[in-house]
């Protein structure tokens, strides 16, 4: 009921949503004589406003389809190299091909948001290394027949792009794919399979017993059955998933605006009185970010629910009760692959220590192999992306993976 409630409320706004682009498309026409007075730039913004709080946001383009290799133009494309039900291993392939570069797979959350979230994490390491991420799919396009999708299907998916890519692969996971990583390593460990060479763990939350947050309050604060009751919609029809259990983005986009409404509500407000003063850069980027933030797309019910239970209710990881397909897991198995992780001071979705106590879990890689990078002054969102990315978090991990390539 909520899904179609939803979606009845989209499509209720789609006229007034084209209605105000054609508005706002008019009154930005260059001949305008009135196009320096305040009341029609006032009138501008308040119509552009309108359109995108009525906006519907698909899946974003990558936008990445050149860089720089050697102080020489590249050109990229998006090379789909192994497709999976739930999931796509994509390729940045950089054309004319660089040779000898560190090979680097980019976990993206499957947190509700898509991949091209990491599209900063992605530029900053296109110019020099082979880089590769897990694409996930919008669970509502997921067809029925292909199967549902649970934790250790999403830990053998991990298993299957690292054997696909080779040990001397480097792995960088952020947020949420944390916890799965670690435990795919452990299980290839157990198995004999080669280790990738290094994992870089960014704001994950391998045991969220400390300093836990907001969004760790909410996750367990209620047992699994109000998860199930509250969040988990079927797909109704005129979707190719119909049918399947999901956890809408629609929901979970909700919750985290609701935590920080304040915040996004001010933002508007700073939006609107640039648009209104001219000021073209910050308005860009305000849409640049939430062409970003409010593209959400639906997660499978199981995989949700079982980390819910796993991670956050029971805290099976830190707790050294794991198990993948009914065999326990776990982190001491891992010994030969270098592991770093990354923090943010003002992290307030993953609290200060929850990365970090991945290092002590794994107890027997060497010390020497092992390293820890909080930066002051950032957050969540800052640790994987924006200018402190790029000038001291991206340096530091480029050299943890150079260290041991």
């Amino acid at each position: 009921m909520l899904y179609q409630l939803n979606a009845g409320m989209t499509r209720f706004m789609q006229p007034l949503h084209v209605l105000a682009r054609q508005s706002r498309q008019w009154l930005y026409q260059p001949w305008n004589p009135a196009n320096a007075s305040w009341s029609l730039r006032s009138l501008r913004a308040s119509v552009e406003l309108l359109e995108r709080l009525t906006d519907s946001y698909d899946k974003p383009d990558w936008q990445l389809d050149a860089t720089w290799v050697q102080d020489q133009p590249c050109e990229v494309h998006y090379d789909c190299v192994l497709s999976k039900p739930y999931c796509d291993l994509l390729h940045f392939r950089r054309q004319p091909q660089p040779e000898g570069q560190p090979k680097v797979l980019m976990l993206a959350p499957l947190s509700g948001h898509y991949a091209t979230l990491l599209r900063g994490t992605v530029r900053e390491f296109l110019p020099d290394h082979e880089v590769y991420i897990t694409d996930w799919r919008n669970a509502r396009e997921v067809p029925v027949e292909d199967g549902g999708f649970h934790f250790d299907d999403y830990v053998d998916y991990l298993i299957e792009f690292l054997r696909f890519l080779g040990p001397e692969t480097h792995v960088m996971a952020v947020c949420q794919p944390c916890v799965p990583a670690l435990v795919a390593a452990a299980v290839m460990a157990e198995r004999g399979v080669p280790l990738p060479r290094s994992m870089t763990l960014m704001g994950g939350p391998v045991d969220t017993r400390i300093s836990p947050t907001d969004v760790n309050d909410y996750a367990s604060g209620k047992d699994l059955a109000w998860f199930q009751r509250n969040v988990i919609c079927q797909v109704p029809a005129g979707f190719a998933g119909q049918g399947q259990l999901v956890y809408p983005g629609f929901i979970q986009l909700t919750g985290f605006m609701s935590m920080n409404l304040d915040n996004h509500i001010s933002k508007h407000f700073k939006f609107f009185n640039d648009l209104i003063r001219g000021d073209g850069d910050s308005a860009e980027a305000h849409r640049s970010f939430y062409n970003e933030y409010l593209a959400v797309m639906d997660m499978p019910a199981h995989y949700y629910l079982e980390t819910i239970r796993r991670v956050f209710l029971e805290h099976q990881l830190p707790r050294d009760c794991m198990q993948h397909r009914g065999h326990p897991v776990t982190l001491a198995a891992i010994e030969n692959m270098a592991l770093m992780t990354v923090e943010g001071e003002l992290d307030d979705i993953t609290g200060r220590g929850q990365t970090a106590a991945a290092l002590v879990l794994c107890r027997n890689v060497d010390n020497a192999q092992k390293r820890h990078f909080e930066v002051e002054g950032v957050g969540h969102y800052g640790i994987f992306n924006g200018r402190r990315f790029r000038q001291h978090i991206a340096p530091e991990v480029k050299d943890f993976m150079h260290k041991h390539q």
